[in-house]
């Protein structure tokens, strides 16, 4: 970690654990304390920071950067160029599209107070966050929502609800036979 760092060095990172079956691209680096789950994909010259956990048949595309302290849940997929801010996490079954930000910290850097309400999203089982977007810290996007191209997330996603703008609201539900089936 660099000197000005605020992440937390947590001692000596585990060795770097990838699942049978996982296919690393051209140019990725993988940081030592990450484990990666089985048949999954890393595309090229993507980024995985230290103690970052991604699940079983994952995509994850290429040019991701994914940072320190990110949970990533089983089948999810995230696209080419995406930024997976620390403290993320992603459940099971849920797609980031191309170029979506997550951020942590809406004091960027300037006091100390910003510690007590740093944190990444939280996007949970099923949801799909649409190209572009900017999820703020700390906003959960709620099982099975979506979150339209382009839209601007600073407040939570309601479950199965549909959202949209700058700032994202709620415009309609969700199509159930979007939904995934969990039985």
């Amino acid at each position: 970690l660099g000197a000005a760092s605020t992440a937390k060095s947590g001692g000596p990172l585990p060795p770097l654990e990838i699942g049978e079956g996982t296919r690393i691209g051209a140019q990725a680096v993988i940081c030592r304390g990450a484990k990666i789950g089985r048949n999954g994909v890393v595309g090229d010259g993507a980024l995985i920071r230290e103690r970052v956990t991604i699940g079983d048949n994952c995509v994850v595309g290429a040019h991701v950067v994914i940072e320190n302290n990110v949970t990533i849940g089983d089948r999810t997929k995230i696209q080419t160029k995406a930024y997976i801010t620390a403290m993320t996490t992603v459940e099971s079954d849920a797609f980031i599209a191309p170029c979506v930000i997550t951020t942590n910290d809406n004091y960027m850097g300037r006091t100390e107070e910003r510690f007590k309400y740093k944190g990444g999203a939280k996007i949970m089982r099923g949801a799909r966050v649409g190209a572009g977007a900017v999820l703020l810290p700390n906003v959960t996007i709620g099982r099975e929502a979506f979150v339209a191209a382009g839209s601007v997330v600073t407040r939570d996603a309601p479950e199965g609800m549909l959202v949209m703008g700058s700032p994202a609201k709620p415009v309609r539900p969700v199509n159930e036979k979007e939904k995934l089936d969990y039985k």
